[in-house]
Order: structure tokens, then sequence, then C-alpha cells
């Protein structure tokens, strides 16, 4: 079944266009990889995903029109961030920055302190005495805890030191093993990407230039479009 489906969607910043032909779908419980250059569209894209920018052409999560919510209206409906930049509440503590997002489901508190054991000894931190790994683990878990049923991650592993992006794909893997949620991931890492994603889709110059399963991205399509 498909459950996120963009189709000509086009958004622009004021007067400068960002967006002008993407398209692309995704299926339940099935992880893809968002690709391209940086400055292409893809965080832009995940903004018009999330309501976040206005755009035009066919937006829809299981059948609804997404152009008719605002941005919280789409994440109770079953879209979780982590945003580029990780975005934690500074002043709050782990537990607290935790259940701010907490949705009724199966992700809850001690579920995502299983999942990241480092969080469970910092509860009592606040977000911005966290190194960037735990921050990053705090991001994703402050997702899960709105019991998505698709999850976006926006360069999650960037900046990170390479023992804990290593972590951060295996609870990628993890979650795709054991949820059967839908995931969009944006990395820059196609090693780690084919491991985890089934298909791709490639952004160029706000378009969708290329679309298929991960193990048809062979390397001259890489390099030709995503400079890898």
């Amino acid at each position: 079944m498909t459950l996120l489906k963009l189709q000509n969607v086009a958004a622009s910043y004021g007067a400068s266009k960002a967006l002008f032909d993407v398209n692309l779908s995704l299926s339940e419980g099935e992880v893809l990889a968002l690709l391209g250059r940086n400055g292409m569209g893809k965080s832009t894209t995940v903004k018009t995903i999330c309501r976040m920018m206005s755009a035009t052409g066919t937006l829809t999560f299981d059948n609804q029109d997404l152009h008719r919510l605002a941005c919280h209206k789409v994440a109770r409906l079953g879209i979780g961030l982590v945003p580029e930049g990780r975005r934690c509440f500074a002043n709050l503590t782990v537990t607290e920055n935790l259940i701010a997002a907490a949705r009724p489901g199966p992700w809850d508190l001690a579920r995502v302190i299983t999942l990241f054991s480092q969080l469970g000894a910092r509860k009592a931190q606040r977000a911005n005495t966290l190194s960037g790994g735990e921050q990053q683990m705090l991001a994703i878990g402050r997702a899960l805890m709105t019991n998505p049923r698709l999850l976006i991650l926006d360069e999650a592993t960037e900046g990170l030191a390479p023992i804990i992006r290593q972590e951060i794909w295996a609870v990628i893997s993890k979650l795709k093993a054991d949820t059967g949620m839908a995931i969009i991931v944006i990395d820059k890492s196609l090693a780690e990407l084919k491991q985890v994603c089934d298909r791709a889709a490639i952004i160029e110059r706000g378009k969708t230039v290329w679309q298929g399963a991960m193990v048809d991205l062979t390397p001259n399509i890489s390099e030709r479009l995503i400079g890898v």
C-alpha cells in the first residue's frame, strides 16, 4: 500500500523557486534513500512533506491531502521528523524532551531508553549538556515518541564520530527489522544506505531525476547525479 505520494510537487522561498517537479512514493514498511548534492532540494522536500512550507502538486499521506493540514496535524497523522541539526529543546532535560513529544502507542519512555541506553544515564541532564551524538540519539528518540508511521531522518549521522554513526545506522536497521515503520533517510554515506534502504530517489535542481531499487543505483548513476 502506498503510504506517501508526491507528484509534480513545486515549492518556493518567496520569489525563489526551490522545487520544480518532485515525484516520489513510499509504501508501508519501506525504507527510501533521498539523495542529491547539497542545495538540490532534499531538505525542502522534507519541509513540504511536514507542511513547514507551502507547495503545489499532489501531496498525500495515507490517501489524505496534506495541503489541507497544518504542520502539527501532519505530525499527529503519523509523520515523525528528525531534523537536520538535531534541534533538541536546549533547556529541557532528556526526559522532558522525550515526553514533550509523546503520543499514545508502543514507543514510550522506557522503550526509547532501551533503544538508546546512553540516554538512560542522562535522563536528568539538560539537552545542551549532552554530546553531539547523545543529542542525535535524543532527537531520534523524540521523533519515535510521537509513534510515527513514517520516520524522516535528515542528515542524522552528519558531523558525528564514526562509532556514533555506526550506532545510528544500527538503530535504523533495527527499526526496519523490528517495527515495519516506513523511513526516509537523507545521508551522504552510500555504503550504509545500501545496507538499509530498499529504494532511492535522486533530486537534482529541484527535480526528481532518478528513482529505483537501491541495487540498481550503479556507480555510474551515483557519480553522474550525486557526485559520489
